[in-house]
């Protein structure tokens, strides 16, 4: 399962960001950003990296890991962009298997991202999809 939270905001500027390599979707600048809003709770994101559908970082927190990507495209850069921020739960082969471990829908990383956003004065049309 992975929760998706999409968003409008005028506060990133995609032509600041890094380029990414491997396909030219933005997603590094709100990954800062959440990186450092998530620094005074007890997560850790490393430095965003590209993928071809975006960007992510790994959150750490409580014995438990993350997989959170940020994508939008950048293709005609405006003032309010579109974004999408995904995350999934890292899991063992043995999780998987037993069914253990499986991001719920309260789960406190995605509770964590989506209050961040929600009280960003910048971002608008918020709509959360926790794959229930």
């Amino acid at each position: 399962m992975t929760h998706l939270i999409a968003f409008s905001s005028t506060r990133f500027d995609v032509t600041k960001e890094t380029p990414n390599p491997i396909n030219p979707i933005a997603g590094e600048s709100v990954l800062q950003w959440l990186r450092e809003k998530l620094r005074d709770s007890p997560y850790e994101a490393t430095a965003p990296a590209t993928e071809d559908w975006g960007w992510y970082v790994y959150v750490k927190g409580a014995a438990v890991s993350y997989l959170v990507g940020a994508s939008a495209d950048a293709g005609e850069p405006s003032r309010n962009i579109d974004w999408t921020v995904q995350i999934h739960k890292q899991r063992s082969l043995k999780d998987k298997i037993t069914g253990a471990n499986k991001l719920t829908i309260d789960d406190p990383l995605s509770a964590l991202i989506e209050r961040i956003i929600r009280a960003d004065t910048d971002s608008s049309g918020i709509d959360v999809d926790r794959g229930a």
